[in-house]
């Protein structure tokens, strides 16, 4: 499997206020950004898994509309998870 608790345990310490810290924004969209990456590698090989491609859609809408209430809430922390994320630009 792909997603193990260790790999979520080490994005919610890195991005979340501590390692049990699945609820913040900046956790939710490092998570969904590894799950991104990880369906595009996928992709790459399986080109005609069309259940995966409505997946990775699905995650990429879930992500834009938690940057979307962070730029609202808190533009700093916005542009820092962008930062470290490399999301823009």
């Amino acid at each position: 499997m792909y997603l193990t608790k260790e790999i979520k345990k080490e994005i919610f310490s890195k991005y979340g206020k501590s390692e049990n810290d699945t609820g913040s924004p900046e956790a939710q969209i490092a998570l969904f950004t590894y799950r991104i990456n990880h369906l595009n590698e996928h992709l790459k090989t399986h080109k005609h898994d069309y259940r995966t491609q409505r997946a990775l859609l699905k995650l990429v809408g879930k992500r834009k509309k938690l940057l979307r209430y962070l730029k609202q809430r808190d533009i700093e922390r916005y542009r820092k998870i962008i930062k470290e994320l490399n999301l823009r630009k």
